[in-house]
């Protein structure tokens, strides 16, 4: 179940991305495991506990959290991966 308000920004991601200082500073580095592997997504939304209860609910397993060192305002932030006006 998606929930609305997460935006899943880089998906099995290396963790190293964290260090992307353009991402929004709203960005997390999930840490979960999904069938015995240890996956990493980098991921934003309005509240933590939405990006929580996400990765909860689809994997039943949230290892950490850690805030990415992002210092794009979330407002003026292009997300990559999204459409191009």
């Amino acid at each position: 179940m998606a929930r609305k308000g997460v935006n899943v920004i880089h998906a099995k991601c290396d963790p190293e991305l964290v260090k992307d200082k353009s991402l929004p500073y709203t960005a997390y580095l999930v840490e979960y495991e999904n069938e015995g592997e240890v996956c990493y997504d980098i991921a934003t939304g309005s509240k933590i506990v939405e990006i929580f209860d996400h990765y909860y609910d689809k994997y039943g397993s949230v290892l950490r959290m850690t805030q990415t060192e992002g210092r794009t305002n979330p407002k003026l932030w292009q997300d990559p991966n999204g459409k191009k006006k």
